[in-house]
């Protein structure tokens, strides 16, 4: 009969047991006691199975690097990776480059992180709002605390009036409504 080995890696110490008899070794790694493995948050979780999340779905996206760059730069790809569900409203990377020059480059730089994920966070609802459920002139509260108002215009959806809703994408964890423009929390 062959011998079936599992292998547990605990602590840097690699315990093998064989089915019908007891064997332990030690791992002879560097690994000392005090170090701890590097740790990842949801976005580490290797999944090739389900559908993606509205972060693969942007990383994904050739429209949207400037979006993922930022999402990064903040911090915000675990967060966003989570179970949520979430609406995300997506800039493409035409909508960025139509701010003033410079202003991209400035949000990326560590001094203006938390103006960075203000404006990140002012894209991103926790729940799902539909757009055949969302009725004209909807006030949707956002992350950052502020909201932003849903409103057609013939066929068209608009949010805070400017920002044309050009797609709709179903991710795993949420809904993602590619937009036009950059929302601005206050404007």
């Amino acid at each position: 009969m062959e011998t079936i080995l599992k292998s547990i890696i605990i602590s840097g110490i690699v315990l093998s047991t064989a089915c019908g008899g007891n064997s332990t070794s030690e791992n002879t790694s560097n690994t000392s006691a005090t170090e701890t493995p590097a740790q990842t948050g949801q976005s580490g979780v290797q999944d090739d199975v389900s559908n993606p999340n509205v972060v693969q779905v942007a990383i994904g996206s050739k429209d949207h690097t400037t979006l993922v760059a930022a999402v990064k730069a903040g911090e915000l790809v675990d967060a966003l990776s989570n179970a949520g569900p979430f609406t995300v409203f997506a800039p493409t990377n035409a909508a960025f480059n139509a701010l003033p020059t410079g202003t991209v480059e400035s949000l990326l730089t560590p001094e203006k992180k938390d103006a960075l994920i203000d404006i990140l966070q002012y894209h991103v609802s926790v729940g799902v709002y539909k757009l055949e459920n969302i009725q004209d002139g909807q006030s949707i509260g956002q992350v950052n605390g502020g909201n932003v108002i849903v409103t057609k215009k013939g066929e068209d959806y608009f949010v805070n009036g400017k920002a044309k809703i050009l797609g709709t994408v179903i991710a795993s964890n949420g809904i993602i409504y590619v937009i036009d423009q950059v929302l601005i929390p206050g404007q």
